[in-house]
């Protein structure tokens, strides 16, 4: 009897053992998690390839759409339109029907702390950044003109070639390059388009390459991780709210 309660004992106190080992592993795991965040390898034509690492924690539906079309191909022939001291701006597309600037029909909303998200990575050099609309200007006449430009992002980004502080904040960051600022150096450098005014003899230089790059490709690691779709409303028509202030007499009684 003696002896089968002393079995019993030892059975137990190995069970404990092993329950405690299980457990004190999980902890472990949990303690010393890393988050594997998804990489994106964007190769630009005659420059070579711009490695970003992008943060799910801090923009979890930014990156989301960034996956979705990148995915989908969206940027393969998309080019960088902007050239800066500060910045480089990609993803411009072209309508093939009307040759101009292509308009999104979805966008979404600017995960950044003045929009309501708590997003706390800087704009520093390497910062990959959602661009988006800004109609501040005319936000002394619709209020709610301020939300629409946060609101209104999509599938243009910019990368930063210095610190920005003045973006912190106000447009939503979710990545950063790993791999590849040669590059975008390369890129900001570039000479832009000058237009002489017809009437004055002017010359202004735009932000627009006189060649801009294009992207050959995109791809993206996720690491077996699924993002899923992103949270998308339809984008503010600016030209039409425009007209409809105008032809409503609003503009003249400022």
């Amino acid at each position: 009897m003696k002896k089968n309660k002393l079995t019993l004992s030892i059975i137990l106190l190995i069970f404990v053992v092993i329950l405690g080992g299980f457990l004190s592993y999980g902890y472990y795991q949990k303690a010393t998690y890393k988050l594997q965040r998804p990489i994106v390898s964007m190769e630009i034509k005659d420059y070579g390839t711009i490695k970003i690492e992008l943060y799910p924690d801090m923009a979890p539906n930014t990156v989301k759409n960034f996956i979705k079309l990148i995915n989908e191909e969206y940027y393969v022939g998309a080019t960088f339109n902007r050239v800066e001291d500060s910045l480089i701006q990609g993803g411009y597309k072209i309508d093939e029907e009307t040759g101009e600037a292509k308009e999104e029909d979805l966008s979404i909303n600017g995960e950044f702390s003045q929009n309501g998200y708590d997003n706390t990575l800087k704009f520093e050099r390497g910062t990959l950044g959602l661009a988006r609309k800004d109609y501040t200007y005319y936000s002394s006449l619709d209020s709610s003109l301020l939300e629409e430009g946060y609101n209104s992002g999509y599938g243009q980004f910019f990368i930063l070639a210095d610190d920005v502080k003045e973006f912190d904040g106000y447009y939503a960051a979710f990545g950063k390059v790993i791999e590849g600022m040669e590059i975008v150096d390369k890129i900001k450098a570039l000479e832009t388009v000058t237009e002489t005014d017809e009437e004055t003899g002017e010359k202004n230089i735009t932000t627009n390459p006189v060649n801009p790059p294009i992207i050959a490709n995109v791809s993206v690691e996720t690491f077996n991780t699924e993002y899923g779709e992103p949270e998308t409303h339809e984008s503010f028509n600016f030209n039409m709210w425009l007209m409809s202030y105008y032809y409503g007499g609003n503009l003249f009684n400022q």
